[in-house]
């Protein structure tokens, strides 16, 4: 049998499934359900090996993505897609539409009345401790002649089906919607892998969605303005759900900034551009609000910007959504919607809520202690865990203070089947929709970000397929949005932005030498490790002194050599190994994904699958196998940036990769020339450091093979046509620096770097190799104050270029007496 049928004869036997759940493909009869009748020639025909072949292919396009995830209290993970989507057909789908479409008119006039006029607080239509308990409420921005009769922009709605298969709204989310980006990676990912069944499908593409919130944002700013500048305020490489905000960013077309990067100035909103301000005109915020202003909400924030609240305040700055707008995310206002409804809009509410109890009114709190066994009880904001208490603890928690919590019916949800663990088995499932304000009126994304609960806290995500009535429908009936404005926008690289790209250069050139260094000096260890005082005994122990003088670590003995080369490639912790710079590498790179190509993230599903393989494998030769794949998808960047545009990031990266460079030759050479070992040793030694420098094919060619340490030092330092040589990329460094705003000509990185490159013009060959005893005295002084001085110049690249102000700091430790917001 094929996995649909099996799914379907185990849902349909009560001693196998959950007959008390709504299934999403198959009928209590055991046929399948309208959305997935279109697709059963396809879709029957699924085996358990095509899905493991998909779920691989899933796992290598995310990976290859870059792809990541992080849960609150843990790094960044991968992101769980399941093959099998969410199908649901046109017919089903017309009424959520229309509920979602009015909820998100319902919530933005709600926002306008509570920083407005608040006539549901003085009518009594919404209880005011519920309201102002909430730490969503943002009460600077609660003024009737300054209130934004639009806050509410993008509005995501979080859904699950009931026993009867009738849809019912679990949460609202207003703050900063996340999950478009991450619906959208759903879709290219299983169109992708699934082609067939995709195309079978004819559903709605999710491109114009898209244009029309891009165009949203545009029309946003306030004002008649040809250009409006759009920015996408971030958290930081370290949030939660980084990857969407950079996702939405680069689809969009607008920058992705942190707070630092913005400054206000006489109530107008910046752009830190190199050597100027750029003004701001609408900010795509994903800063909850509390964090978002230090001036006048949270003091100890580091993410916000001082003064934006007054830029809002005076209509100088659009923020999307809105200032205050969290408040609707309390879920006691849940049990109020349908009479603020009828109260705001004239009309019942479409979409019924999961039943929900206030504990801030009597017959609430009585509902809620009657039954506090049964319900999940939660805290109006969610600022406390509840889990670990018991029935008496969580009682004597809502008493002490009961408009602070709810207590809500757990929703049987609907069963999808859901691949995991080699076997195809019905998980519940909810939906994530979204809905934009486009125009004059709110449009929902037509499909979604679905998520299968694998258990209580894990979940996976799932593509949302909203099967078209007609093959002529336009797709997410959008067919007047363009993909493009016409007006040209001038691109912008903010400092932070700059240095990222820097240490993007620094760190895959870092990441690169050294792995050509593992290579050389694994090849021999395989002819070496057991004979130390042979020749190449003594060269392996030069070689492996000058891997430990670049990534850090202990000696080692030939029983542990094959360890060392796996902790040099495999040890995050170990400062200066491969997993390091690699680490280093893919956290600068999360700070500019928006700027980058998405070929980029290849590199990483390249050296993952050679970890994972090094990892798997205990056998010595494995280490060179795996450390060449790394080296290959390193090596790959390359290629990327080589397609990048001459802009100010492009040249970022080409003075990290020549500085570092410089500095990784310096620091070669002087761990293996500065001494004569003696001739067979040195022969040895210099044949390898031209192998890991990628310079042994010229020199063979212009030595005839004879190796000495004047003909390496030639071309290692002073060649100005090899580009491995620190002279050729000394030259690059000061193009690329040229390159950069506010380099001058004669600013201190441009002075130190033309001293270096004269200092190297002057120097002799012949000088330099000159022994005085066992060692080349004169290669010494020459090596270290280079190196001194190349360090110089990084420090200066970094305060001339990089610098941007001081950085932020918390205003409660500059002594300032503050105001908490709850009590202003």
């Amino acid at each position: 049998m094929t996995v649909l049928r099996d799914y379907a004869a185990q849902v349909t036997q009560p001693a196998l499934g959950d007959s008390a759940r709504y299934d999403e493909m198959v009928a209590p009869d055991g046929s399948l359900r309208p959305p997935w009748k279109g697709l059963a020639e396809v879709a029957v025909g699924l085996t358990d090996a095509d899905l493991r072949r998909v779920q691989g292919e899933i796992g290598r396009f995310l990976s290859d993505d870059g792809v990541t995830y992080a849960p609150a209290g843990r790094g960044h993970g991968r992101w769980r897609l399941d093959p099998i989507p969410l199908v649901i057909d046109a017919a089903a789908w017309a009424p959520v539409e229309i509920g979602l479409a009015q909820r998100a008119e319902l919530l933005n006039a709600i926002l306008v009345d509570l920083y407005g006029d608040q006539r549901l607080l003085s009518e009594g239509i919404l209880p005011a401790p519920l309201v102002f308990g909430h730490s969503g409420y943002t009460r600077v921005v609660a003024r009737p002649e300054a209130i934004d009769p639009r806050p509410l922009v993008l509005a995501a709605t979080d859904l699950g089906r009931d026993a009867d298969g009738t849809w019912r709204v679990i949460g609202d989310r207003a703050q900063a919607p996340s999950g478009i980006g991450y619906a959208m990676e759903n879709r290219r990912v299983i169109s992708r892998v699934m082609p067939e069944l995709y195309r079978e499908a004819g559903l709605h593409r999710m491109e114009p969605y898209f244009w029309a919130l891009r165009s949203a944002l545009i029309q946003s700013a306030q004002g008649d303005l040809a250009d409006p500048r759009v920015v996408v305020l971030s958290p930081g490489s370290q949030s939660e759900t980084a990857y969407d905000q950079a996702f939405v960013a680069s689809a969009l077309g607008f920058p992705l900034v942190e707070g630092s990067d913005l400054v206000v100035r006489d109530g107008w909103v910046y752009l830190r551009a190199p050597g100027r301000l750029e003004r701001v005109d609408v900010i795509l915020r994903r800063v909850d609000a509390a964090w978002s202003d230090p001036l006048e909400l949270r003091g100890d924030s580091q993410l916000g910007v001082a003064g934006l609240v007054e830029a809002v305040r005076r209509g100088r700055v659009r923020v999307v959504n809105g200032l205050g707008a969290g408040v609707l995310e309390n879920p006691g206002l849940l049990p109020y919607l349908p009479a603020a409804c009828e109260a705001l809009l004239g009309e019942p509410l479409r979409l019924a809520s999961v039943p929900t109890w206030w504990c801030g009114e009597p017959d609430g709190l009585d509902q809620v202690l009657d039954r506090i066994d049964e319900l999940a009880v939660t805290e109006i904001d969610d600022r406390s865990d509840l889990t670990g208490l018991s029935t008496d603890e969580l009682r004597a928690r809502v008493l002490a203070a009961p408009y602070r919590f709810v207590g809500q019916e757990p929703l049987q949800l609907s069963q999808s089947p859901t691949w995991s663990g080699g076997v195809t088995r019905p998980v519940p499932v909810t939906l994530r929709t979204f809905t934009l304000r486009y125009g004059s009126a709110y449009r929902p994304l037509v499909g979604g970000m679905a998520s299968g609960w694998l258990d209580a806290t894990t979940p996976t995500s799932k593509d949302v397929w909203v099967l078209k009535a007609s093959a002529g429908d336009a797709d997410q009936g959008l067919s007047g949005v363009l993909p493009m404005t016409s007006t040209r926008s001038v691109p912008m690289t903010v400092p932070r932005v700059l240095e990222d790209m820097f240490w993007f250069g620094r760190y895959a050139e870092r990441v690169e030498d050294l792995l050509r260094l593992v290579l050389a000096a694994h090849t021999l260890a395989e002819d070496f490790r057991t004979r130390p005082r042979s020749t190449g005994g003594a060269s392996l122990a030069v070689l492996m002194d000058a891997v430990h003088r670049l990534a850090g670590g202990s000696p080692y003995g030939p029983d542990g050599l094959d360890d060392d080369f796996r902790s040099l490639l495999l040890d995050g912790g170990r400062v200066g190994s491969v997993a390091y710079g690699l680490d280093g590498l893919r956290d600068v790179l999360r700070g500019v994904r928006d700027q980058l190509s998405p070929d980029t993230w290849r590199a990483f599903g390249t050296t993952d699958r050679a970890i994972e393989a090094l990892e798997g494998n205990r056998h010595s030769h494995q280490v060179a196998e795996s450390a060449g794949r790394m080296l290959s998808g390193i090596l790959s960047l390359q290629g990327v940036t080589a397609s990048m545009i001459r802009d100010p990031g492009w040249h970022a990266i080409g003075l990290g990769r020549s500085l570092e460079r410089a500095l990784q030759v310096c620091h070669l050479l002087a761990e293996t020339t500065i001494e004569r070992r003696g001739i067979d040793v040195d022969r040895e030694v210099l044949n390898a450091v031209l192998v890991s420098t990628e310079s042994a094919v010229t020199h063979r060619r212009r030595y005839r093979g004879y190796v000495r340490p004047a003909g390496v030092l030639d071309l290692l330092l002073m060649d100005p046509e090899n580009p491995r040589s620190i002279a050729f990329s000394l030259t690059a460094a000061r193009e690329h620096l040229a390159g950069l705003p506010g380099s001058t000509g004669s600013s201190r990185p441009e002075r130190l770097l033309a001293d270096l490159l004269d200092e190297l013009a002057a120097a002799d060959v012949a000088e330099l190799v000159t022994i005085g005893g066992v060692g080349r005295p004169n290669l010494v002084r020459f090596l270290a104050a280079f190196q001194g001085t190349l360090e110089r110049v990084t420090d200066a690249v970094a305060e001339v270029h990089f610098a941007s102000g001081p950085p932020p700091r918390p205003l409660g430790s500059l002594g300032l007496s503050l105001v908490s917001e709850a009590g202003s």
